[in-house]
């Protein structure tokens, strides 16, 4: 009997996926496990394996193909076999496909020169490798046959390729073009979809940023209280960072300034009951940023597992497509601290009103005091807001709320 392949829904609200790579063609024989083709939703990319053996009796959709869900896009049956494939279906998936895979930066462009990798004999079984994976080591001229896969099941992913040693190298790494003087690399869908979104935010909101300083001693002694209790094995302590502490003092000043936790909807604004804490996790494939729910009903402790959990997610490639939605948080935080960047303006995730920059800690000159002067940490604090929404004026306030809250901050 025939057997549909079909386009797996992912998430409540994706309706339609673009097929990025068919792995198998018309009239090829096929078993279970076996890689049909690759797709992209708007936020993730994955790979959909056959759930039978058999042969591929029709392709009904194309590579880059814009794919409704649950559509019929391939049949699997017996050579001969008539069938009665159509591009829609109602039925259940017929397919195992992967989970999630956020893979890093650009599709690799086809070129001319293949470079042939080694590849394990036979009985070595069959390497588990996502599409990005072979293609980024074909470029670089990698034997991924020596390398060991972090990804589910074993499979080998991108950023394993991009962290090889050097024994896993078999030569130079292919030439793009004949002087060699670039690389072109065309956008991945995501990528498109992300350059649209920032161009969007800009273009169809009014956004202006306020910077302000806030004394971190309070924050940076704590941080060295819990670093000396996990050094003692005090099993109770959770490991809570600097960025956890500051986003709930953000919670906590959203819960004074509701204006802030809130989406502008052109004739209206929506202002949130609960804060729905956006968070900007950087991944190999590119900035993410998703919703820790009822983030105000937390403790430091559960606020800050819960976001290590979502951050992981995503750099895993697991994260709910819900929870990456722009309309799944009320309210964001950028942390580039780590970077070293002193002053940035980070651009809204619309339909949010606001989202807050958080900056690296400089020491600067201050009175201690009794005539007494000396250096002290601040952490800079950048507030971009819409100001269709938010005057000036509100929005400074709530800015000022923040940094008494980090000043004021005790464990």
């Amino acid at each position: 009997m025939a057997i549909p392949v079909i386009m797996p829904k992912q998430g409540q609200s994706v309706e339609t996926c673009i097929i990025t790579k068919w792995f198998r063609q018309k009239g090829e024989q096929v078993k279970t496990g076996d890689i049909l083709f690759s797709y992209e939703t708007d936020k993730a990319a994955f790979d959909f394996e056959s759930a039978a053996d058999g042969t591929i009796l029709d392709i009904l959709y194309p590579e880059g193909a814009e794919v409704p869900v649950l559509a019929n896009v391939a049949v699997i049956g017996s050579p001969g076999e008539i069938i009665e494939a159509t591009k829609t279906s109602d039925s259940v998936v017929a397919g195992k496909e992967e989970r999630a895979i956020l893979l890093p930066g650009p599709e690799i462009g086809n070129h001319d020169e293949k470079r042939q990798i080694p590849v394990p004999e036979s009985g070595a079984g069959r390497i588990r490798i996502s599409p990005r994976a072979r293609r980024v080591a074909e470029k670089k001229g990698i034997d991924y046959s020596k390398i060991r896969g972090s990804g589910p099941n074993g499979r080998i992913l991108c950023s394993d390729i991009m962290n090889a040693g050097q024994e896993a190298y078999t030569g130079s790494p292919l030439v793009s073009n004949g002087v060699d003087e670039f690389t072109d690399k065309p956008l991945t869908n995501v990528r498109k979809l992300i350059a649209r979104s920032m161009h969007a935010s800009l273009m169809n909101s009014a956004q202006l940023t306020h910077h302000m300083s806030a004394d971190v001693r309070g924050l940076l002694e704590a941080r060295r209280r819990i670093k000396e209790n996990l050094s003692a094995g005090r099993a109770e302590q959770a490991d809570i960072t600097l960025n956890d502490m500051i986003c709930y003092c953000v919670i906590k000043a959203l819960s004074r300034f509701p204006e802030a936790n809130s989406h502008f909807l052109d004739d209206h604004m929506r202002i949130f009951k609960s804060v729905h804490l956006g968070i900007a996790v950087d991944t190999p494939r590119g900035l993410m940023v998703p919703a820790v729910r009822n983030a105000d009903s937390m403790d430091i402790v559960s606020l800050s597992r819960s976001l290590k959990s979502v951050a992981d997610d995503c750099k895993k490639g697991s994260i709910d497509p819900e929870l990456i939605k722009s309309t799944a948080a009320s309210f964001t935080v950028s942390n580039l601290g780590n970077y070293g960047v002193e002053m940035f303006t980070p651009v809204i995730n619309l339909p949010q009103t606001a989202i807050l920059g958080v900056c690296t800690i400089i020491n600067r000159p201050a009175d201690l005091g009794n005539n007494t002067f000396g250096f002290v940490p601040y952490i800079g604090l950048s507030l971009t807001y819409d100001h269709r929404a938010i005057d000036g004026g509100p929005a400074t306030l709530f800015l000022r709320e923040i940094k008494k809250e980090i000043e004021s901050f005790t464990l």
